[in-house]
């Protein structure tokens, strides 16, 4: 069921149905996520069970604010009060030490807990609500299959679920890649996934470096190698190699579209896309554009490796997980 997310009425139908243990698509600035209210475990199972997830696969709990993010807090760490004071609301998850008995099952049974506050309106509207009827965190992991492309429209939501699932429109994501995520349950921060923010802007924030991820890192909600798939195969190639492919016309695969920053459109190839210049602009863009090729027909997808500027590493990020969903072999699976 598509619901208006500007609308009172629906907010409270919805924020009805996630103090009833139901699941809830909303829109947030990064991306369409899946809702359920995050201090009830049998609620958060059907998020698993719809998504097709691994139970042991954490996700992120959205709060209203940082007084709300405590109650699922062991202790907050001074780092990650100071990343939340900076980027709260916005598009930064800090993983902290969780409070016994809160969230273990969005936790991934961890003694962690990912805890983000969303800046799309909608959200906060839906959160505020929720939240007078006793829901104080919304577990909420990106509204698609598990592996998947992530949706930043509604109706990539409802193409994935059908009508059944209550979906609350809020229009295109702003951001259209996942959240930065930091971890600080250790005392100290270690970026787990990027995002829009640069690892400068995160560590101006923190007051200090970057940490290395190390093996007590805690797992994290979409840092899977493989991952963010389109059904097309994807294949990401440096601009010359990409040149030097298409020159060779007789060896294109069916169904081929490409998506490229610098190369001028080849003849013979229907499904053309332009990277923006931008790395913003590419991020907003990119999930939608992923799915539309696929709409189209695409077989393969051949697309240009993006710069190695630090405001290109979500970008980055999320294309070399798709591409790594097929590199052994062709597999469509992701997982």
């Amino acid at each position: 069921m598509l619901l208006d997310g500007h609308d009172p009425h629906a907010l409270r139908q919805a924020a009805q149905a996630l103090a009833a243990g139901e699941l809830v698509a909303l829109p947030t600035e990064t991306v369409y996520g899946l809702g359920a209210r995050a201090d009830q475990d049998a609620a958060v199972a059907k998020i698993f069970a719809a998504k097709g997830r691994p139970s042991d696969h954490p996700l992120i709990v959205h709060v209203l604010d940082i007084a709300d993010a405590q109650a699922f807090c062991r202790e907050l760490p001074p780092v990650a009060l100071r990343l939340m004071q900076a980027f709260w609301p916005g598009p930064l998850t800090v993983i902290v030490p969780r409070a016994p008995g809160m969230a273990a099952a969005a936790a991934g049974g961890q003694d962690s807990v990912g805890l983000r506050c969303p800046a799309h309106p909608v959200a906060r509207a839906l959160l505020a609500e929720a939240r007078s009827l006793g829901v104080l965190g919304v577990a909420a992991p990106s509204a698609n299959r598990f592996g998947k492309v992530s949706p930043t429209r509604a109706e990539h939501v409802r193409s994935e679920f059908g009508p059944e699932l209550l979906i609350l429109d809020g229009g295109a994501c702003a951001v259209g890649i996942e959240s930065s995520i930091v971890d600080c349950s250790r005392g100290h921060p270690v970026l787990l996934r990027p995002g829009i923010l640069t690892p400068a802007q995160i560590e101006a924030a923190a007051g200090e470096p970057l940490r290395a991820r190390d093996g007590g890192t805690p797992r994290a909600s979409g840092t899977l190698a493989a991952h963010y798939a389109p059904q097309a195969r994807v294949a990401l190639l440096p601009a010359e190699l990409l040149r030097s492919r298409l020159s060779q016309a007789a060896q294109w695969p069916d169904g081929l579209a490409v998506y490229s920053r610098t190369l001028s459109p080849a003849a013979g190839i229907t499904q053309w896309r332009v990277m923006p210049d931008d790395a913003v602009a590419a991020a907003f863009e990119l999930f939608a554009v992923l799915r539309e090729l696929d709409a189209g027909g695409a077989r393969e997808i051949w697309i240009e490796m993006p710069p190695t500027d630090s405001a290109w590493d979500g970008v980055q990020d999320r294309l070399a997980r798709a591409a790594a969903a097929f590199a052994a072999g062709g597999e469509s699976d992701p997982v």
